[in-house]
């Protein structure tokens, strides 16, 4: 139940990282990448780990957004 809830959490957070994608949104990622993570920790607890591999691939999206546009952007 853990990997499925993780799984929406990782879907959920994809689906708003879309619009963060625009530049001068994407300071939303400061808030969707710990989002993330949350998504993979609720994922580490779960006995697989297909959601949390998932939520760590958005995370590391976000992240690498982040980097691109210097934090701000």
């Amino acid at each position: 139940m853990l990997n499925i809830l993780s799984g929406f959490i990782g879907l959920v957070t994809l689906v708003l990282m879309i619009p963060a994608v625009i530049p001068l949104l994407g300071a939303l990622n400061w808030i969707l990448v710990p989002l993330a993570l949350f998504g993979a920790l609720v994922g580490m607890v779960s006995s697989k780990n297909g959601g949390r591999n998932f939520c760590l691939i958005v995370a590391a999206f976000g992240a690498l957004r982040l980097f691109l546009g210097g934090g701000i952007f």
